[in-house]
């Protein structure tokens, strides 16, 4: 052995040995040389300063997933991951050797023992496992607007929509709850309501709005939003010490990249709002796996990216740990890169400019090694490898060093369809989560302050109505005398008569005044 290959190994030693509770990844790799002696380990302490995993496609990032999340249940400490294309559900049974895994272990100098891990598989769509729901609510107007990929005025509008249902304690729950106050706020009373202390919502942007949440429940996906909404603590549970590996499962779901990824960060969400302070633990509480992170950040908001940065940066000191998983580091904002210290690298690709120019720009976010060329290593390892620099106990990062990682012990690859199934339907969570319920929320509320606005406005038509048949029969009939005219002519004509009468027999049966001269007709 060279003086460099014991100057290698003595080095990785020093670094890589924690003192405490660690994940072995693999051993480091020098010159083409596996040396098993120097063992790469991942302090479970560090766990929850959050890392990287990272690699072109096909070069074992997936595998890489699969072993972290192993031992991580092995250490008692639960999983939540994301399953893109279904394969990571093999994790429930033991794996099997082969010819490949026998050498790797010879290399490694670790026996390989076959094992299945507590496996908890969830769905978007409920259709691949034990449904995932979250409210409307607790999406929250950053997020969906997100979802729903809206501008900067559209967003405006929606967050104008969800301080009018919490001024007006109306629970958004699911999408119709949404569409409703959508539709009530832009028109009618409802925009009269709302224009003095909110401002106005135009026919045009909440018509755009209603379109983009149709979209989604044409697709199946309007089952994710209500209730009942998923307990985060779920996440937490252990079977016989070991902790669960919790799936979601989106094979169904891939093109709607967008949807899910930000579903996954209102989880996180939810967790950093709940979860209590704990400080620095021995082993993290629960590892959050954030695959093809790269469509988190795409296109996002300058508000969307602070909201990330704030829960990376603050939630490990509620003991989780948050680790990305793209294809390369540069996909991530350096905000949010700065704080994950653990990193995995898988080989890169230097085929096109923007390649060459991502390889540098990742070469410079690791240490400086007096053992490697890094631009040459990253472009030259091989599937089951890796560029791995990790903190170790002191918080300090650790020598780069080229890595065999071990291999999983468990099954690479898809459960079969009657395992699949008989894992789902057996599942605790399938059961709790299989029913929706519908508690009264914005839409009900709506819906009744409608129909009231509805009943009041047509007693006041039908009392306008009354009034004016009123009018218009108290009116004369072209021709005809008016009331007024025929009382009146009713009371002269009786006045005419009397007068008539009295003059009639008064002059028939009054006594004239004699005539002083004595004279008259008949005088003598």
């Amino acid at each position: 052995m060279s003086d460099s290959s014991v100057k290698f190994i003595e080095k990785i030693k020093a670094a890589y040995s924690p003192t405490g509770s660690s994940i072995y990844l693999g051993a480091g790799i020098l010159e083409g040389q596996v040396y098993g002696d120097a063992e790469v380990n991942l302090s479970l302490k560090m766990m929850n300063r959050h890392g990287l995993i990272a690699g072109a496609t096909g070069t074992g990032k997936t595998r890489t997933l699969q072993l972290l999340a192993e031992q991580l249940s092995d250490a008692g400490v639960p999983v939540f991951m994301l399953d893109v294309k279904g394969d990571l559900s093999g994790l429930n049974q033991p794996g099997s050797i082969n010819p490949k895994i026998e050498e790797r272990s010879a290399q490694l100098n670790k026996p390989f023992t076959p094992t299945g891990f507590p496996v908890e598989i969830y769905s978007l769509s409920g259709k691949l496992g034990a449904q995932m729901r979250a409210t409307v609510l607790e999406f929250g107007p950053t997020l969906l607007s997100k979802v729903l990929d809206l501008n900067d005025t559209q967003s405006g509008v929606m967050a104008v929509i969800f301080k009018y249902a919490d001024d007006n304690k109306m629970p958004i729950i699911d999408l119709n709850d949404l569409k409703k106050l959508i539709s009530y706020l832009s028109e009618g009373a409802g925009a009269a309501e709302i224009k003095e202390s909110y401002g106005s919502i135009s026919t045009a942007t909440s018509g755009t709005i209603l379109r983009k949440i149709v979209a989604i429940e044409q697709q199946g996906l309007a089952g994710m939003f209500g209730e009942k909404s998923f307990d985060a603590d779920d996440l937490f549970e252990r079977v016989d010490g070991k902790g669960v590996i919790s799936l979601l499962n989106i094979a169904d779901v891939q093109n709607q990249p967008v949807l899910y990824s930000t579903f996954l960060l209102s989880l996180l969400a939810e967790l950093f709002n709940t979860l209590p302070e704990v400080g620095d633990l021995d082993k993290p509480k629960l590892v959050f796996f954030f695959d093809e992170a790269h469509l988190l950040f795409n296109n996002s908001s300058k508000t969307f990216l602070e909201q990330i940065e704030t829960i990376i940066r603050l939630i490990r000191s509620k003991g989780v740990g948050v680790f990305f998983c793209t294809q390369s580091p540069t996909d991530v904002p350096e905000s949010v890169l700065g704080q994950l210290g653990n990193r995995v690298q898988h080989a890169l690709r230097a085929f096109t400019p923007n390649d060459v120019d991502a390889l540098k720009k990742t070469v410079n976010t690791y240490p400086k090694s007096e053992f490697y060329e890094i631009d040459k290593v990253l472009t030259s390892l091989g599937t089951g490898q890796a560029l791995v620099t990790v903190l170790n106990e002191k918080g300090i990062p650790t020598e780069v060093s080229a890595t065999m990682l071990t291999p999983p012990r468990a099954v690479m690859g898809p459960l079969t369809a009657a395992d699949f199934e008989k894992v789902v339907s057996g599942s605790q969570m399938y059961a709790k989560y299989k029913d929706a319920i519908d508690p009264e929320s914005a839409y009900d509320i709506l819906t009744k302050r409608i129909n009231e606005q509805t009943a009041a406005a047509e007693q006041q038509k039908q009392a306008a109505e009354a009034q004016k048949q009123a009018e218009i029969e108290s009116k004369p009939k072209p021709g005809e005398k008016s009331l007024v005219e025929k009382v009146m002519g009713a009371t002269i004509t009786r006045q005419i008569g009397r007068e008539i009468v009295r003059g009639l027999f008064g002059m028939l049966t009054g006594k004239k005044t004699r005539s002083k001269s004595g004279g008259g007709l008949f005088g003598f």
